[in-house]
């Protein structure tokens, strides 16, 4: 170093404290380059050396292991920036220019701070005053080099990284699956039993397309997945455990699996919080794909229909987009169905009717965007019956292949699923094995090491009981679904299609599944008619038409014909005598029950039609109390000439009745046939008995 630094320090940074700031890049260098930390806590001397007492001369070095990219997360450098800014800092002395940043930015700052603070920088080639214009210009060409210097090394790694990753000769890290061999080429990984777990995977999804089907049918065939451990204690062990949703989507991206190296699927970037984090990168964006590089899973034309389903399934009520996985919904169309006025995908809305949940086909694209009225509202058990009809008249010759097929499908999956647990069950017994012959190993004396190993070994036996419980009882149900009546059934049920399709152990998920094998869409256009245009897988386009369904109102109408016969029938009849006449005629409400005498008194008053008590009183008829008051008598009275024949009377109701008016029927007294014994007896004596009086 110089020795003109004497001529820059004066009194006044000598009465403030010396700074000696020490930074690694990364923990490798920490624990390797412990020269380079040697020759920074060196610095704590030269500072001595230059006239600061031991105990004023700082070191910070809370930054050991972090990048100088940038001064965010680095508490050293902050403390220090933050000692300049306040004055306390005479000098600030650092191996070099690299040491304090790899930033301009933040370099920048420290000398502009430093210079209005009056604070000199101290490095391995001199001393530096940052208020001097020269010393300034001198750093600041430093940071500028150690920035691009910083860009240099990038790009050479980078650069040789690309290159060899160009080659596909690059070491990357490895889904599971697949392993390293002694000549670092990647093959199927050595494991039987990863590979045919993966493989599982696969298959399900193949056959469901759908990422959720696949973890619900390996959860219920208790098969457990493997990982590695990819960094830390116990880096590269195998564990297996239960499988998740994400792990499922992993895999199913995972172009490596198609046989495909794939570099660049990923790229750095920051967050808003300015964290760096990693971004998918578009297909056309990767940096490197070459095909069919290695050994696959799967083939990379499979790979591709695996993104389009999952895309699919991902965004199945988008616009332009087609199908979707299906759902446990009893709509045959749900994913399918297209509006005829918008062309937007509709959705499915199921309503509970007669303790039953009907699906209705609705459109609510200008409800949402527009706060409109929905194009169109429909009823799907209609629609469902007519695609329904027409597939069994379209699919009914191939329907022996396709039963057996599926037989045959059940089958491998049941025996691949049985072939994973037993391979679950050898590992089993192994681990318990090897548990047992270290036990065995051990001196009994060692009891410390000995009941740790008698630990283990027990608890592997547990692990080796529970699988072989597990297996034992997912084998029988295994065997239920594949046993003889089983089989006889699939076999009854594949020669004829339509009770395939009809079958009700045939669940809608598997009618939809069947159904997008062959149909693409189906475009419902409103009217008097609704008109579905179905178009078939390869663009054949079939038109048919369904019926509105009826409103309800008008199915709970009663017919002309009945409200006619009950309105002629009570000109003569009664209300109990209408409702008998009409269950003798076998007339019936809308539901098929027998009319009641309130079910007829509702027809009457919702078509407005007389009852029988109007009808009589039209015609003049009488209450008793009225015939009691013209002829000058009791009620009672009135009912003994009724008996007697004196007066008619209508039945109306139950019990009641109006009577005929009296006419020229008169009163006389009668004599009584003893004094006070009862009073005169009123004989009523019709005109044609005057004459005999």
């Amino acid at each position: 170093m110089p020795t003109d630094y004497a001529l820059k320090i004066n009194a006044d940074h000598l009465r403030r404290d010396a700074f000696v700031y020490v930074r690694q890049s990364t923990q490798r260098q920490v624990f390797e380059n412990t020269e380079s930390t040697k020759r920074q806590y060196a610095l704590r001397d030269r500072a001595v050396a230059m006239g600061w007492p031991l105990e004023r001369v700082h070191v910070i070095d809370n930054d050991l292991g972090l990048s100088g990219a940038q001064a965010r997360d680095r508490d050293g450098f902050q403390h220090l920036v933050t000692e300049v800014a306040m004055g306390h800092a005479g000098i600030v002395l650092g191996l070099e220019v690299s040491r304090l940043a790899r930033n301009n930015a933040d370099w920048q700052r420290l000398l502009e701070l430093a210079a209005m603070s009056r604070t000199i920088i101290s490095d391995e080639d001199g001393v530096y005053d940052p208020a001097h214009f020269n010393d300034r210009l001198l750093l600041g060409l430093k940071g500028t080099m150690s920035e691009a210097e910083l860009h240099i090394l990038k790009c050479r790694l980078q650069g040789g990284i690309l290159n060899k990753a160009r080659r596909g000769e690059l070491e990357m890290g490895l889904p599971i699956g697949f392993a390293y061999d002694a000549n670092a080429r990647l093959v199927l990984d050595p494991d039987r039993q990863i590979q045919d777990t993966v493989r599982l995977l696969f298959d399900t999804f193949r056959e469901t397309k759908s990422a959720c089907a696949v973890l619900r049918r390996m959860r219920a065939q208790n098969v457990l997945f493997p990982r590695r451990i990819r960094r830390g204690i116990g880096k590269g062990d195998l564990l297996w455990g239960a499988l998740n949703h994400s792990r499922v989507i992993q895999l199913l991206h995972n172009p490596r699996y198609a046989g495909a190296f794939v570099y660049g699927r990923t790229r750095g970037a920051y967050n808003a919080d300015l964290k760096h984090v990693q971004r998918a990168v578009n297909r056309e964006h990767w940096q490197v794909l070459i095909r069919d590089a290695h050994a696959g899973y799967i083939s990379w034309e499979e790979f591709e229909r695996n993104q389009i389903t999952l895309r699919e399934n991902a965004f199945g009520f988008s616009k332009g987009l087609r199908g979707g996985a299906p759902r446990e919904g009893n709509a045959l169309l749900q994913g399918r169905v297209l509006c005829g006025q918008c062309g937007a995908r509709m959705r499915v809305h199921y309503e509970l009717l007669s303790g039953q949940l009907q699906p209705y086909y609705r459109c609510n694209e200008q409800l949402l965007r527009n706060a409109e009225r929905p194009c169109l509202w429909v009823k799907g058990v209609a629609i469902d019956q007519a695609i329904g009809a027409l597939l069994l008249e379209t699919v009914a010759p191939a329907a022996i292949e396709v039963a057996l097929a599926v037989q045959q499908e059940i089958a491998q999956r049941v025996e691949q699923a049985g072939e994973l647990r037993q391979a679950q069950l050898q590992r089993a017994r192994y681990e318990a094995e090897l548990a047992r012959r270290r036990y065995a190993k051990v001196d009994p004396d060692n009891r410390l090491v000995a009941d740790a190993l008698e630990a283990e070994w027990n608890d592997r036996l547990r692990q080796l009981d529970a699988l072989q419980r597990d297996h034992e009882r997912q084998q029988q149900a295994d065997q239920s679904l594949m046993d003889e009546p089983a089989r006889k059934r699939i076999l009854e049920l594949a020669r004829d299609f339509p009770r395939v399709w009809n079958d009700p152990r045939t669940s809608a998920v598997e009618r939809k599944r069947m159904l997008a094998l062959l149909i693409e869409d189906v475009t419902l256009v409103g009217g008097a008619q609704t008109t579905v245009n179905v178009r078939w897988r390869g663009g054949r386009i079939q038109t048919l038409f369904v019926d509105r369904p009826v409103p309800i109102a008008r199915i709970r109408r009663t017919l002309p014909e009945v409200v006619q016969l009950i309105d002629e029938l009570f000109e003569t009849l009664s209300d109990r005598e209408v409702v008998k006449r009409l269950n003798e005629l076998n007339h019936r409400n809308w539901l098929g029950e027998p009319f009641t005498i309130a079910k007829v008194t509702h027809v009457r008053i919702v078509y407005g039609l007389k009852s029988r008590s109007q009808r009589l009183r039209e015609r003049g008829m009488l209450t008793a109390k009225e015939v009691a008051s013209q002829l000058g008598i009791s009620t009672t009275t009135v009912h003994q000439f009724v008996r007697t024949g004196l007066l008619k009377r209508h039945l109306y109701g139950n019990r009641r009745c109006l009577y005929e008016p009296p006419g020229d029927v008169k009163l006389i007294k009668g004599v009584p046939s003893r004094a006070g014994s009862r009073p005169p007896r009123l004989i009523a004596v019709q005109p044609s008995e005057r004459g005999a009086i």
